[in-house]
């Protein structure tokens, strides 16, 4: 029987992402593989690249205080990126290397069947709505129907290290986080 871990190491060892170059190790998404919601992030950072674990900076110490506000821990919930190795000097992913990651994390997704999706940030949220804005769907329940994708329920967050730098921005974002347990019920 195929595992979370058998599929990122397929994946890890089949992907041309030109960031696996430049990467410490790949940083496989981790948590509940049947996980009701995945957090989606954009890429790893300094520490995730170092720890190979996705958010355990500053901004994942703020993701585990919002959860358990809302009575969960990261034991259930998963969270992944939108590419799975860290970008030099903490650039955006580019359009390729997003490209490059998108089967991966497909499979990814369908493998745990999350009844909602949590996207953290507007690259994330591009990745699946490409002309959303995120100040605009912020905290809102999106459905789309992917090709090759189980899942049809998403939701749109302001990423955290985002919110760590800007007061009213957090305030924002822990209110939406707090609508999440409503969204599961819907």
């Amino acid at each position: 029987m195929t595992t979370i871990l058998d599929i990122h190491n397929k994946w890890h060892k089949k992907n041309k992402c030109e960031l696996k170059k430049t990467a410490t190790q790949p940083v496989f998404g981790n948590g509940n593989p049947k996980a009701k919601i995945v957090f989606i992030g954009e890429a790893p950072g300094k520490d995730e690249d170092i720890s190979g674990i996705p958010f355990v900076g500053r901004a994942g110490k703020f993701l585990n205080e919002m959860l358990e506000e809302i009575k969960l821990k990261r034991e259930d919930v998963y969270i992944t990126n939108t590419v799975k190795y860290r970008p030099p000097n903490n650039r955006d992913p580019l359009p390729e290397e997003i490209r490059e990651c998108l089967p991966w994390l497909i499979e990814e997704l369908n493998f745990i069947k999350p009844k909602v999706i949590v996207t953290l940030g507007r690259h994330a949220l591009n990745r699946f709505f490409p002309e959303a804005k995120i100040s605009e769907v912020h905290g809102k329940l999106l459905k789309i129907k992917i090709e090759g994708l189980k899942t049809e329920n998403f939701f749109a967050l302001y990423h955290p290290a985002a919110a760590l730098y800007n007061g009213g921005m957090r305030e924002t974002l822990i209110e939406d986080f707090k609508k999440i347990p409503l969204v599961l019920e819907k």
